[in-house]
């Protein structure tokens, strides 16, 4: 089970870290994404962590501005977000990718997802 948490609102500009908890499973042997979708808007993929390799994937939109990391002693994944525009307001999701064997920031190969936290950029 995943439980994301951490969104608000937040003035253009400005930062957040979103947390990503993982309960009845430990952060090895699989990949956590991070997933955000805007009304109107497919899912799309944020960012990604695999914990098989160490590999960190970031969607174009966000690379520079977002950062993927871990603390596998309290199992969270977070996502620390500056420099927040407009364009960032979505529900974020985390998910779970057990496999590993196709796009690493495409929702078709994330399985478990936990709910959405709310993220609102806006002055």
């Amino acid at each position: 089970q995943l439980q994301a948490s951490g969104g608000g609102l937040v003035q253009p500009g400005g930062s957040l870290r979103l947390s990503c908890k993982a309960s009845g499973f430990t952060l090895e042997n699989l990949a956590i994404g991070w997933f955000r979708q805007a009304p109107g808007k497919e899912r799309e993929g944020v960012s990604s962590i695999s914990f098989r390799d160490g590999s960190i994937y970031y969607a174009d939109s966000v690379r520079g501005r977002f950062t993927i990391s871990s603390d596998n002693a309290k199992n969270t994944v977070y996502l620390q977000m500056n420099d927040l525009k407009s364009d960032d307001t979505a529900v974020y999701y985390c998910a779970t990718d057990r496999y590993e064997m196709g796009s690493p920031l495409s929702p078709l190969n994330y399985d478990d997802w936990g709910q959405g936290t709310q993220v609102t950029v806006s002055s």
